[in-house]
């Protein structure tokens, strides 16, 4: 990372990182211009791909820093990982509970959250929406924690950016996609698409200053953002991308991303 980039207040390069993620889901969502027809296979291991992104930026870049950060510390090390991964995951059940959406793929008889009149297609955004949230906190969390004096933290904000706005490029293309196969124009299943990616930047300064004004509860915040991560992915994510039947496809796509994600983390720390 540059100096300019370090000298930057930990609220802009939130915004920064998180508009970055914006911006790559708004490309995946151009892509609903370039044909009428798209191919149900190459979505699916898209779907995977950024299944295995999320995996593996769930432990290096989340619950092995939270552990790493927790040795010495008097307290069991894997407990504020372990503790602040349960709070992730439950907040996000939460969130899956009283917020109205509809997976993707799924019949409108299949919404969750509470009962609502929204079109379908609202619905189908909120869903993409809900779960960009814990990778928003992700880079949030992370800056946070170089912000903070981490070790490693410095290189480890390059690789989550990176890895988190990959991700948000197949997520961009399978919501734009199924909206345009709702029978909305290609115009407004762009719209739609990128709407669903505008919840990274704000996401990402919330992530940041729950660290920043508590620092001693870094650790339980790494985790909690893989938490929200994790449940996501089995929720959400994987259950999606395997719907139709293409699972080997999928998988594939899935040991990909995680591959992907892997490199980036180690290779820039």
């Amino acid at each position: 990372m540059t100096n300019y980039w370090l000298q930057l207040n930990p609220v802009i390069q939130a915004l920064v990182g998180g508009g970055f993620a914006w911006l790559l889901g708004i490309l995946g969502s151009a892509f609903v211009f370039s044909k009428k027809e798209f191919s149900q296979k190459l979505l699916d291991v898209m779907l995977g791909f950024a299944a295995g992104i999320m995996i593996a930026a769930s432990f290096w870049s989340l619950l092995e820093p939270s552990i790493e950060m927790s040795s010495g510390s008097g307290i069991l090390p894997w407990i504020p990982a372990s503790l602040g991964f349960l709070m992730g995951a439950v907040f996000l059940r939460i969130l899956d509970w009283l917020i109205p959406h509809l997976h993707i793929g799924f019949s409108a008889e299949e919404r969750e959250g509470i009962k609502t009149s929204w079109h379908r297609s609202v619905l189908l955004v909120f869903a993409i929406a809900l779960h960009n949230i814990p990778e928003g906190l992700a880079i949030g969390v992370v800056i946070g924690a170089a912000a903070s004096g981490m070790p490693g933290a410095d290189a480890a904000v390059v690789a989550v950016i990176l890895g988190m706005g990959l991700h948000n490029i197949p997520e961009g293309m399978a919501v734009s996609v199924s909206l345009r196969r709702e029978g909305l124009s290609s115009a407004k299943s762009f719209w739609y698409g990128q709407l669903a990616s505008m919840v990274f930047p704000f996401s990402a300064v919330l992530g940041v200053l729950s660290v920043i004004w508590v620092r001693h509860l870094l650790p339980y915040a790494l985790g909690f953002a893989a938490g929200a991560m994790i449940f996501v992915v089995v929720e959400e994510v994987i259950p999606e991308s395997q719907r139709r039947g293409n699972t080997d496809l999928a998988t594939a796509g899935t040991i990909l991303g995680f591959l992907v994600m892997m490199i980036l983390d180690v290779g820039f720390t």
